[in-house]
């Protein structure tokens, strides 16, 4: 069996019958290798360069494929034809600050620019678009452009190969509490830099923090801040505990007994504190709280609270009974929203912090369902009607806290080892980026929502799959 894997995936003949490669993808904080391009369609638009320079980004100027532009190769046999003007060596990311697009023919110069920017783009290079929330735009016209932003981001993000992505970002300019640069940074940053590796395709949504004094983005953001993390004992979790640890947080890593091998390990690895619970038990919420105040005072407060923890129980709806069906929601939906209204209590010892954060892992497939899944699909799509209420809560919004979600696709964790390997060796390419992401890549997204600096992100979902192919 290993050998019909290892064929579909190495051989050269494999490669010509169009069998996914996948890349090395840059992970980390590194920004790309070479340069970032700005360019702009619809107007000169000045968000996006104000953003740059907050990130002491010095962007070169873009290429615009026109007519007048374009120059003649001739080939060995004599043949000639037209090329856009090329870039003196490989960019790392173009940066398109598409906001002033206002007609179809505005259009024309996103492919302008575009064009000359693809054909040089380096390996896991980057591709931001930067639009305008459509319903916000005004005329039909403009709504419309802007909407087409996301069919070209989208198409982009899988015809790019080599590890490189495509996003677009969707701000309020035309509002009365406008997105600014320190609102956007984040999101940039996070989208240039190796955090965002698998993430491609997606649409995010930037508002404005209504915080002046917003942090800008740091290497060490949670440093001396409290983050919670449950099902941390392994896999995603373990990742995320790590991630947090990396980036200064204190961490307290939560998991059932059961796990509690693994979730000490964790914890001693990253000089974090371990918690045994149930998260389904009544007093979750209050336990949580009351470890966090005696380990770090009464006057401590937890920044971030990760619900990672989550089980399924696969059987076709037809086989389902309510007993099966009820353990899923317990522990995927009912015991987040039970917990999170404890822990939400402002004057409780050891609760959430005002300017504090709340992240969920839910799933693609409670975007697009799955056969054998419908209390898992039911329970992640639920988290993700909670986390756009939760966003939407002003009483939240007053306290500066955040509340949002990940959509983790395939990702090579030890459930998904236990795959049959051909199924999982060719599912797993069913995405542009051609491969499984890595726990890692999860945690990245989740610490970026957890950022003091992504203030203007709230009631989102930011979905961790390469790109799938298929499905919602």
């Amino acid at each position: 069996m290993a050998d019909i894997v290892q064929i579909l995936t190495t051989n050269p003949l494999a490669r010509q019958l169009g069998v996914p490669q996948p890349t090395d993808l840059r992970r980390g904080r590194e920004l790309p290798s070479g340069p970032v391009v700005l360019a702009t369609a619809g107007g000169p638009g000045s968000l996006v360069r104000q953003t740059l320079d907050l990130l002491g980004i010095n962007p070169l100027d873009a290429l615009v494929d026109t007519p007048a532009t374009r120059v003649t190769e001739t080939d060995e046999e004599g043949r000639t034809r037209e090329v856009p003007p090329s870039y003196p060596s490989r960019i790392g990311a173009i940066v398109l600050d598409a906001t002033a697009v206002t007609t179809v023919e505005d259009l024309e110069q996103v492919r302008a620019v575009l064009r000359p920017a693809l054909r040089s783009l380096e390996a896991s290079g980057r591709v931001v678009v930067v639009g305008l929330e459509p319903d916000t735009a005004g005329a039909p016209t403009a709504v419309a452009s802007q909407q087409a932003l996301q069919g070209i981001t989208r198409t982009v993000g899988k015809e790019l190969r080599k590890g490189a992505t495509a996003n677009l970002v969707l701000v309020d300019l035309l509002t009365a509490t406008p997105t600014t640069a320190a609102d956007l940074a984040s999101t940039l940053s996070f989208l240039l830099e190796g955090r965002s590796a698998y993430v491609s395709g997606e649409i995010l949504h930037v508002g404005h923090s209504g915080d002046a004094a917003a942090p800008a983005p740091a290497r060490r953001p949670f440093e001396g801040q409290i983050v919670v993390v449950t099902g941390a004992g392994r896999g995603i979790g373990a990742a995320i505990a790590e991630t947090f640890a990396r980036d200064g947080a204190m961490v307290v890593a939560v998991d059932v007994a059961a796990g509690g091998e693994g979730l000490s390990k964790v914890a001693n690895r990253i000089g974090g504190h371990a918690l045994q619970l149930d998260i389904t038990a009544p007093d979750t919420g209050s336990r949580i709280a009351g470890h966090v105040a005696q380990r770090f005072g009464e006057a401590a407060r937890i920044h971030t609270v990760v619900h990672n923890a989550g089980i399924t129980r696969d059987k076709l709806l037809v086989n389902t009974d309510e007993e099966r069906w009820a353990s899923v929601l317990e522990v995927n939906l009912t015991a987040q929203i039970r917990i999170n209204a404890v822990l939400l209590e402002r004057s409780l010892p050891g609760g959430l912090d005002d300017g504090g954060r709340i992240v969920t892992v839910s799933s693609t497939t409670g975007l697009a369902g799955n056969a054998g899944q419908a209390s898992y699909a039911a329970s992640k799509a639920g988290l993700l009607g909670l986390v756009r209420a939760m966003g939407a809560d002003p009483r939240l919004a007053e306290r500066g806290i955040t509340v949002n979600a990940v959509a983790p696709g395939v990702i090579a964790t030890e459930m998904w080892g236990k795959v049959p390997l051909v199924k999982r060796e060719l599912g797993q390419r069913m995405n542009s980026l051609q491969q499984a992401g890595r726990p890692v890549d999860v945690a990245e997204a989740i610490a970026h929502l957890a950022d003091p600096a992504t203030a203007a992100v709230t009631g989102q979902v930011l979905r961790v799959e390469g790109q799938l192919m298929i499905g919602a």
